[in-house]
């Protein structure tokens, strides 16, 4: 007779957790998809906002989904160089030891640099939490006038609370060219920085999967970086002066580094990074992975062993490091 009395009763509980169950899996999947169509949104913006030409050098914001660009006041960059990679070999990264996308036809015209993952509990550099640089280095080239012996690139930067970028001469064998500053240990470099845009600091810990750096390049027009946090973008630009990227552009290379002047970022133990490289050179062909890096600045990271290299509407590279 029990069994007479409770079978009854559970079927309806069960029929009841069932529909339940259903209708809760339902929801998910349509809030996932909503997430997934808005993501593709502000993809779609962040890649069309990054194309807006602009009239005159400055700086300059722009918040999703609005398409125009508000003139907001630049600040002076630091007067501090962001120094070139020297001769080191590693497996930790900087210094000369990363991954590089490099194009195997064509020119970029831009590049875009992510991280897909980042994990970490905190990180210092010189003692200082959260202080740090993403950068976005280009291959070197010819010096203006084709000066012997003598190579030049072009370096972007992200650190705490703004972004600018400097114009290097390696190997000048004269008087630095009027408005290149010369870098005081090595009088055959010179530099030169873009206006610094101010951006809100952001620590290392927790958003910096929100955070892209990006840079574009115009022959005849200007040179531009870009710092996304979040749904709005900073931008810096400057004319194409005597050092000229658009028609030199190969390779880019993208990560995170000390802050300045050849310091070591500190991660915390537990740090795992994964590095998108994307770079845009009218093709859909995969890039070139190539062990190399392009500045002095370095971590405690271990790079990864692999690099993988993808084709299609979003040609890029993508890499791990870890401690």
């Amino acid at each position: 007779m029990k069994l007479k009395i409770h079978t009854p009763r559970m079927i309806p509980i069960a029929i009841a957790a069932g529909v339940l169950s259903a209708g809760l899996l339902s929801s998910a999947f349509a809030a996932q998809a909503a997430d997934d169509a808005e993501a593709l949104a502000q993809e779609a913006w962040h890649e069309a906002i990054t194309q807006t030409e602009v009239s005159a050098e400055g700086c300059s914001r722009a918040s999703y989904p609005s398409m125009e660009w508000e003139k907001i006041e630049c600040a002076q960059a630091p007067h501090a160089p962001v120094v070139p990679r020297s001769v080191r070999a590693s497996n930790i990264v900087g210094n000369g030891t990363d991954y590089v996308a490099r194009v195997s036809s064509g020119l970029i015209s831009k590049t875009v640099g992510s991280f897909p993952v980042f994990t970490t509990t905190g990180e210092e550099d010189g003692g200082s939490p959260n202080n740090y640089t993403l950068q976005l280095n280009t291959n070197s080239q010819n010096c203006p006038g084709e000066v012997a012996g003598c190579s030049a690139f072009i370096q972007f930067f992200y650190g705490p609370g703004e972004g600018f970028f400097q114009y290097w001469l390696i190997g000048w064998n004269t008087t630095c060219p009027s408005g290149w500053n010369t870098y005081p240990f090595n009088t055959t470099y010179c530099y030169r920085s873009s206006a610094s845009v101010l951006v809100p600091a952001q620590p290392v810990s927790s958003v910096l999967q929100t955070v892209k750096l990006s840079a574009t390049a115009k022959a005849g027009g200007f040179d531009r970086m870009f710092v996304t946090v979040g749904t709005t973008v900073y931008t810096t630009s400057l004319k194409e002066g005597v050092l000229k990227l658009a028609p030199n552009w190969t390779e880019s290379e993208f990560n995170i580094f000390g802050n300045c002047c050849g310091n070591e970022a500190i991660f915390n133990a537990g740090t795992h990074i994964k590095v998108r490289v994307g770079v845009t050179n009218g093709t859909t062909d995969a890039p070139l992975c190539v062990a190399a890096g392009l500045t002095l600045e370095y971590t405690n990271l271990t790079l990864g062993k692999k690099c993988t290299a993808t084709g299609g509407t979003y040609p890029n590279i993508v890499f791990t490091e870890a401690n």
